[in-house]
C-alpha cells in the first residue's frame, strides 16, 4: 500500500471509530432492550479467517450456545464461515468496510461473548498487529466477555523465536515484520492492550512461548469427523508395497517456515541414490482438494523448522496417514504426547527417516496411520474440544 493510500485508510478508520464511539450510547440502550426480550445472546467468533474458526464455533454450539463465525473476508483455503462480509460485498471495498462496522454494532447489541485472535477482531485496525482500542473499549463498556485465541503469527516475536534455538521460524525468514508481529515492543504493547479486556487468553504448542499467563490446555484445533457423513475424513491406509515409490505429501504454503527446501533436497538426494520416493506438493488449493491429495499419500510431511505441528497434520492423521514433523518440546507442546504418533524429525534426521520409511520401515506406516486416527478421535474432535471449552468456562466462573 502506497503512503498516501495508507494515510487515507488510517483517516477513514479514525473517522469510523469516532462514529462507533458516538453510537455506543444508542447501542447500549438497544442492548438493554434486546436483553429485556429474553432472547438468548450470541457467542461470536471473529477476526483473521483461520480455517479452524468455524470449527470452534461449531464445537461451542454443542454446549447449547448460539455461536456464529463472522469474518470480514476469507482465504482461498476455505470460505466455510457463517458470515463472510466480503462475500456479501462482492468486491465493493467501501461496502465491505461499511458492513464491518454495521456488523460490529449488531454484535454489540446481541453478543454475550466474543472470541478473537490477538491481532484483531471484527473492526479494521489502524496499524497491523495492534488490536483496535475502540473495539476493546466497546467490549468493556457493554460487559461483553472477550476471549483471545492465538494462531502464531499474531504473537510470534523474532527475539523470542531466535532464543528457542536453531532451526526456528526465523531461520530462513525473508519477511521480517510482515509475516509475523516480530517486534518485541509492538507485541508487548498489543498484549497490554488486550489484558485490559480479555477474560482469558488461550494458547498452545510453540505459541505458549509468547503468551505468559495464558491457558495452554485447550488445544483448540478441532475437526468435524462427521463432515459429509464421515466421507471428508474417511481414513485410507498407506501403501506398503516397496516396489512402488513412497508418496510423500507436503503443503508448502509457508515454505521458508516449514523447511520445504530441506524436504525437496532430501527427496532429490534419495531419488539420485535409487530410493523409490516421490514428493507431492499441495499448494494454493482449497482445503477439500488438499484432503484428496493427502488421502492418496503414504506419508505426510508437515515441517522441520517451527517446532510444532499445524492443523493439516491433524487432518492427515484423521485420514489415517503417518505424519512427520519437528516437535521441539513434545512433553509441553503436544496434547497427550504419549499417544501422539507423529514421527519427530529434524533437518539433520529428515533424509535418514525418509529412507527408512521408503524401504524397511514401509510396513510400519499403516499402524502409525491407524494410531493417528485414534488419537484424533479421542482428542481432536469437536466434541472433545467442546468438553475442554466447557471446563475452561467453568474454571472462569462463566456459564456456557
Amino acid at each position: 500500500m502506497s503512503r498516501w493510500k495508507s494515510l487515507v485508510y488510517e483517516a477513514f478508520v479514525a473517522v469510523s471509530e469516532l462514529l462507533v464511539l458516538a453510537a455506543l450510547p444508542l447501542v447500549w440502550a438497544a442492548r438493554l432492550c434486546y436483553g429485556a426480550t429474553g432472547r438468548s445472546r450470541a457467542s461470536i467468533w471473529t477476526g483473521t479467517p483461520i480455517l479452524t474458526l468455524s470449527r470452534k464455533a461449531a464445537a461451542e454450539r454443542l454446549l447449547g450456545v448460539r455461536a456464529l463465525s463472522v469474518v470480514r473476508q476469507s482465504y482461498y483455503i476455505t470460505s466455510d464461515f457463517d458470515v463472510d462480509l466480503a462475500r456479501t460485498a462482492r468486491g465493493n471495498l467501501f461496502l465491505g468496510f461499511a458492513l464491518s462496522y454495521a456488523m460490529f454494532l449488531w454484535l454489540c447489541v446481541v453478543a454475550k461473548r466474543v472470541h478473537t485472535f490477538a491481532d484483531g477482531g471484527l473492526l479494521p485496525v489502524r496499524r497491523r498487529w495492534l488490536f483496535s482500542r475502540v473495539e476493546l473499549w466497546a467490549y468493556r463498556l457493554l460487559g461483553i466477555e472477550h476471549f483471545v485465541w492465538v494462531y502464531g503469527a499474531d504473537v510470534r516475536t523474532r527475539e523470542k523465536t531466535l532464543a528457542l534455538g536453531t532451526p526456528n521460524c526465523c531461520t530462513d525468514c525473508t519477511q521480517i515484520n510482515v509475516a509475523c508481529v516480530c517486534d518485541t515492543t509492538l507485541a508487548a504493547r498489543n498484549m497490554r492492550r488486550l489484558s485490559g479486556s480479555a477474560a482469558a487468553t488461550f494458547s498452545m504448542g510453540d505459541m505458549v512461548e509468547y503468551t505468559p499467563g495464558s491457558n495452554n490446555r485447550l488445544f483448540f484445533w478441532p475437526l468435524d469427523l462427521g463432515a459429509e457423513n464421515g466421507a471428508r475424513y474417511h481414513p485410507a491406509a498407506p501403501n506398503t508395497d516397496t516396489r512402488q515409490p513412497l508418496r510423500v505429501a507436503h503443503a508448502p504454503n509457508h515454505r521458508m517456515f516449514k523447511g520445504t527446501r530441506h524436504l525437496e533436497q532430501a527427496v532429490a538426494r534419495l531419488q539420485e541414490a535409487g530410493v523409490l520416493i516421490e514428493l507431492v506438493l499441495v499448494e494454493k488449493v482449497p482445503n477439500t482438494r488438499a484432503l484428496e491429495i493427502y488421502r492418496s499419500a503414504d506419508l505426510v510431511f508437515d515441517q522441520c523448522m517451527i517446532g510444532f505441528h499445524g492443523y493439516f497434520a491433524l487432518e492427515a492423521m484423521a485420514l489415517g496417514k503417518p505424519v512427520m514433523c519437528f516437535i521441539r518440546r513434545p512433553d509441553t507442546y503436544l496434547l497427550a504426547p504419549e499417544e501422539c504418533p507423529i514421527i519427530n524429525v529434524s533437518v539433520a534426521t529428515l533424509e535418514q527417516e525418509l529412507r527408512f520409511y521408503a524401504a524397511e520401515g514401509r510396513s510400519k506406516l499403516p499402524a502409525l496411520g491407524a494410531q493417528g486416527r485414534r488419537y484424533i478421535e479421542r482428542h481432536y474432535t469437536e466434541e472433545a474440544f467442546s468438553h475442554r471449552l466447557q471446563t475452561a468456562y467453568a474454571g472462569l466462573g462463566i456459564k456456557s
